[in-house]
């Protein structure tokens, strides 16, 4: 067993200033599975540079040869981590699975990164993991009640004490009966000696995507991780199901009732990449119609459309073609600066916006301008975009969100502040545009939103989609909060996901 935990001298904490107002997705997942050959590692090295705008703080990738298994974890990006010429020898064998990480669950300690190593008496099983459990507190309690000694605090680890407590026979049967107590959103892939399983919650909300490499079979959570590697898109994992890929083929079990899917449409507003298929819609083109719909909605004279870069930019070309005014690029965006919000002092924090986005003075000066921006949290960013764009001599900043307000917290994967950190839940439309310092304010409405979709408009009985940060309807039940509420007695109340369906 060789087991590498690296700690480079470049350390990077998990800390957030009070002003840091931007959304982060925890994870990337990859798993590569092929019938022979060593390159199992270098493939999914690729896969996971792809999904790195998924996760900058911390990577890792398992691999198995000869049903022994091969792991590094380590902090930093993909590239600094697995981009030396010996990977394969560091990490041989014909499978593997990656991961990369922003923390939220157990903040971003070694000990936290995945994909997370367990020998059970079958053997090594090896998981990463994707989303967040939403009683991953309730369960991990059980656990350590029952005995159980955990060595991380990342959820990750209770799905893998779930395994190794199921009295199933079989591996894959294990592996249901673990899936089947987890809550929440969540895509998984597992490696085991002999097989690797892939994993999508029963509502979908978060994505996994299967792919083929000629006679290798790829699971991603994006399309961009295929094209990267140049796999082919097979399909999407449907919700609630799971894969199994062995030496046999591809099966495919799906042990959970039938539910309507509903995955999360912040993989739309913000986090996937914009090249990337995510349940069979292109984030571009939905991105562009999100501004088209924002345009029709929120119609103002001004003479450039400039947005904010760089998860505005599809949205302003579509607020751009359909409000007739010119596209500009009126603010700069660095991409060689790294994590400017960690800085020594908060003189030099306060500077990390004007040196990520630079206002280009000859696009804004003397013109009233349209600024596009994906979403607004807290503010924070946003006011200094709007101030740098004044200084650079705009005459009027208009500011256009793509997305509708964020009135709620989510408990799915995505690190967002308490509700009252939210600015569009703690102000009124008209205390938001003073304190952003806009001449003018407008959100895209859900039903815009989910017109953007192709879906429009919002079944408010059967919502198409997970959308409970812009309506507080959460698509499951959140049985750690319901504890920390004092809630109902959850005792009474622990029913899997396979009954509650």
């Amino acid at each position: 067993m060789h087991h590498l935990i690296a700690d480079p001298v470049v350390h990077r904490p998990h800390w957030r200033e009070p002003e840091d107002d931007q959304l982060r997705l925890e994870c990337g997942v990859v798993g590569v599975w092929s019938t022979d050959g060593d390159e199992a590692s270098s493939v999914a090295a690729l896969g996971l540079h792809a999904l790195q705008h998924r996760g900058q703080e911390a990577c890792g990738i398992a691999s198995v040869k000869d049903q022994r298994f091969h792991t590094e974890r380590h902090q930093g990006l993909v590239g600094e981590a697995f981009g030396g010429p010996d990977l394969t020898e560091r990490l041989p064998g014909s499978a593997a699975i990656g991961h990369t990480r922003y923390s939220t669950a157990g903040g971003s300690f070694l000990r936290n990164i995945q994909p997370m190593f367990a020998d059970l008496d079958q053997g090594g099983i090896a998981i990463a993991h994707n989303g967040n459990l939403t009683n991953f507190k309730y369960l991990h309690s059980q656990l350590v009640g029952e005995g159980a000694i955990f060595q991380s605090t990342s959820d990750s680890e209770v799905i893998l004490h779930l395994i190794a407590r199921s009295r199933k026979a079989k591996i894959v049967d294990r592996f249901i009966d673990a899936v089947s107590r987890i809550e929440g959103g969540y895509a998984l892939v597992c490696l085991t000696r002999t097989k690797m399983i892939g994993a999508r919650d029963p509502l979908g909300i978060r994505p996994l995507v299967l792919g083929r490499l000629d006679d290798t079979w790829v699971l991603a959570s994006e399309t961009c991780a295929l094209d990267t590697i140049g796999a082919t898109f097979e399909r999407d994992v449907e919700h609630g199901e799971i894969i199994v890929i062995d030496h046999e083929g591809l099966r495919s079990i799906k042990p959970f009732p039938a539910r309507a899917a509903r995955p999360c449409l912040f993989e739309y507003v913000y986090f996937s990449r914009p090249d990337s298929i995510v349940n069979g819609r292109s984030v571009y083109e939905v991105r562009k119609a999100m501004g088209r719909g924002l345009a029709r909605e929120h119609a103002v004279e001004a003479d450039v459309v400039v947005p904010v870069p760089d998860s505005g930019v599809p949205a302003a070309l579509g607020y751009a073609q359909e409000s007739g005014i010119p596209y500009e690029m009126g603010i700069i965006r660095s991409h060689y600066l790294g994590r400017t919000f960690i800085q020594p002092s908060q003189g030099a924090r306060q500077k990390g916006v004007r040196m990520k986005h630079s206002p280009n003075k000859a696009v804004l000066q003397g013109k009233r301008v349209v600024l596009i921006d994906d979403s607004i949290v807290r503010g924070t960013t946003s006011v200094k975009l709007v101030r740098a764009v004044r200084a650079a001599g705009a005459t009027e900043v208009h500011l256009r969100s793509a997305s509708p307000q964020i009135l709620f917290p989510d408990f799915y994967g995505i690190d967002m502040p308490e509700r009252s950190q939210l600015m569009a839940a703690t102000h009124t439309m008209e205390q938001m545009r003073e304190t952003l310092e806009v001449d003018s304010l407008g959100f895209l409405s859900i039903d815009g939103l989910y017109g953007a979709m192709g879906v429009g408009p919002r079944d408010n009985a059967h919502p198409q989609f997970t959308d409970h940060y812009f309506t507080g309807d959460y698509p499951t039940r959140l049985l750690d909060r319901e504890i920390e509420e004092g809630g109902r007695d959850v005792t009474q109340r622990q029913l899997s996901l396979l009954v509650s369906a």
